[in-house]
């Protein structure tokens, strides 16, 4: 993989309206307006059919009140997940199909008035505390102008701004140390942070300033400089994110933190170009076993979708490998680990994977 020359067109995005530094219609479009082809043509039939079967898998899942999944626990998260896995791959939720009515029955869902708190929070009624709220608030984020009507639209708005402003709060908590300030942790009070939850929270933040909703500079500003502080050098040229600042870098944090960096427009930044020379070392074949693989490939995926090139073409076909080997017979893909257990969790971060080239939800637009 071309690293030094994938990252070389990283500079000429600087100025694409749909990153989070800078404001954008909820709508923007890449220049050609449409999904870029899997060039192989067998994988990209493969790859079809893996979604279509995964998608089955989850509108089974879709309970008689519009969530998805049969456990209380994280039902907001697992609805909200399952709702931008459809969008990805090009359901809406105006569509009179299958499809569409699991995705306007979801909508209904998290949109009644006791999924989200007073306060703006979604991650206390389903317990799954600010990494849902930051996977909630994203979805919100992502569905502004594609409700099924204006009244829904507004009320999507309603609901996305206080959880943004909820995330926003959260943020200018007080740290226990330094190293912490900027980040996020599970609770809205927290006084630590970690890089899974702070990711999510800065994807929502993304996606609401590329929406059009308040979010200012110095949040994404700080959110940078926990990220940075979160980086380890590996090697003369390489290193990656970890956990916790201090922390040494895994493939799944590294995924994430070096997508949450490309997003804040951090193009040129060396731990970019860090990160993604530990990613070529990497990658989702590779890190099988890793205890959140599925969330790592999630964000690798669409990382390596921004660096463009060489790089993204070989990054789909490590995930199209890794994830192929993976998906179980009734369509769905699980894990071993406890902290990608859930089915609907790991199948809606396999479909986003596979779906980053599709560019239908804004957030995958470079």
């Amino acid at each position: 993989m071309k690293i030094d020359d994938a990252l070389h067109t990283l500079v000429t995005l600087a100025c694409v309206a749909v990153l989070a530094c800078t404001a954008a219609p909820a709508f923007a479009q890449d220049d050609d307006a449409g999904p870029t082809p899997i060039a192989d043509p067998a994988m990209r039939e493969q790859t079809l059919q893996r979604i279509e079967h995964a998608t089955r898998y989850l509108m089974a899942q879709a309970q008689n009140d519009g969530s998805i999944g049969n456990e209380q626990q994280n039902r907001n998260a697992m609805t909200a997940l399952t709702i931008m896995a459809l969008v990805a791959v090009g359901h809406q939720p105006t569509d009179h199909t299958p499809e569409g009515k699991t995705l306007r029955d979801g909508l209904n869902y998290i949109l009644r008035d006791d999924r989200q708190s007073d306060e703006g929070y979604y991650g206390w009624s389903d317990g799954s505390r600010m990494y849902g709220h930051g996977i909630t608030t994203l979805m919100l984020c992502e569905m502004l102008g594609m409700g099924i009507d204006e009244e829904q639209d507004a009320l999507i708005h309603r609901r996305a701004e206080a959880a943004i402003d909820l995330i926003l709060r959260s943020q200018r908590i007080r740290k226990r140390e330094d190293r912490y300030q900027g980040g996020w942790r599970y609770d809205p009070d927290a006084r630590d942070a970690d890089l899974s939850v702070t990711v999510w929270q800065l994807m929502a933040l993304r996606a609401g300033k590329a929406a059009g909703l308040d979010v200012p500079a110095e949040a994404i500003d700080q959110a940078v400089a926990y990220l940075e502080r979160s980086y380890r050098e590996t090697g003369r040229e390489e290193g990656g994110f970890g956990y916790e600042p201090g922390q040494g870098p895994r493939y799944a944090t590294t995924s994430a933190g070096m997508l949450a960096m490309l997003v804040c427009g951090q193009y040129e930044h060396e731990q970019v170009a860090g990160a993604a020379e530990y990613l070529d070392e990497h990658t989702p074949t590779r890190n099988q076993n890793d205890q959140w693989f599925y969330y790592g490939t999630y964000y690798y995926a669409m990382a390596m979708y921004q660096v463009g090139g060489d790089a993204s073409d070989d990054a789909q076909r490590e995930v199209f490998r890794a994830l192929s080997r993976t998906q179980q017979n009734d369509g769905s893909w699980t894990s071993n680990h406890y902290h990608e257990r859930n089915p609907i969790y790991a199948t809606c971060m396999a479909m986003l994977a596979l779906s980053v080239r599709h560019h239908y939800l804004p957030i995958y637009q470079r």
